[in-house]
């Protein structure tokens, strides 16, 4: 049995479509990427599976549960989480309690939350920021608060919206090798957007593309970037090559 599975989707807003029949199955420790030009439907997606927006039709199961419907705290209690394109750190607060804020989703005592978020923050390379103000971090120190603070919360599986996009080369590198660690470190399943197709083309056991809210594709990396109807929504889109 899949880990996730979400079946035949649909959602639109204001009788526009933005997501029209979507499913895939994703298996424990898949590191499974999606991608698409922008205004395909993949953060709307995302949006839906993790509970911030309803869909108008489908199902999705989660470790067997039906969890449309479900609140996006209990969903994240039952170990689904995600990051957001656009950060959303608590800037009033340290590095340490942004994270302990994620703890306390899978703790069941303020030192089990602590001992959480202190390993969450060693594995992401930010414990020497803890005392920080999450305020002074920069944008790569603030997509690695994002995530960290999205581990600690002890997940089966992490939806990651774009944690690669504003990071120069040298810290995509970095990106990279930190996402490949957690599935092979911490053993959690991964699907993952993406518009770096360098990044994702190399950690993705399988890619799904959205084109216009219909999945164009799916398969491992070598076959969909060069799939035809892929290349021609790239390029039509305007986005970056494959190469």
């Amino acid at each position: 049995m899949a880990l996730i599975e979400i079946k035949n989707i649909s959602k639109g807003f204001k009788g526009l479509s933005a997501l029209t029949d979507i499913s895939i199955d994703i298996g424990e420790g898949e590191i499974v990427g999606l991608i698409g030009p922008n205004g395909a439907g993949k953060t709307t997606l995302f949006n839906v599976v993790t509970g911030f927006l309803n869909p108008e039709s489908g199902q999705i199961k989660f470790q067997g549960a039906d969890i449309v419907g479900w609140k996006p705290y209990q969903i994240c209690r039952a170990g689904l989480v995600r990051t957001f394109q656009i950060v959303k750190p608590f800037l009033e607060l340290t590095v340490l309690e942004n994270v302990l804020a994620g703890a306390y989703n899978g703790s069941r005592s303020k030192k089990e939350a602590m001992t959480l978020a202190l390993e969450a923050l060693e594995f992401g390379g930010l414990a020497r920021r803890k005392n920080d103000s999450a305020r002074v971090l920069t944008i790569s120190e603030l997509k690695n608060l994002e995530l960290i603070r999205a581990l600690a919360t002890k997940p089966s599986i992490c939806l990651i919206d774009e944690a690669m996009s504003g990071l120069n080369p040298t810290e995509v590198d970095d990106m990279i090798k930190k996402i490949k660690d957690i599935r092979s470190m911490k053993k959690i399943t991964l699907f993952i957007i993406e518009h770096t197709m360098r990044a994702i083309m190399s950690i993705s056991d399988r890619v799904v593309v959205l084109d216009h809210g219909i999945k164009i594709a799916e398969g491992d990396p070598s076959s969909v970037s060069a799939n035809e109807k892929v290349i021609e929504a790239y390029l039509g889109g305007g986005a970056e090559s494959f190469v």
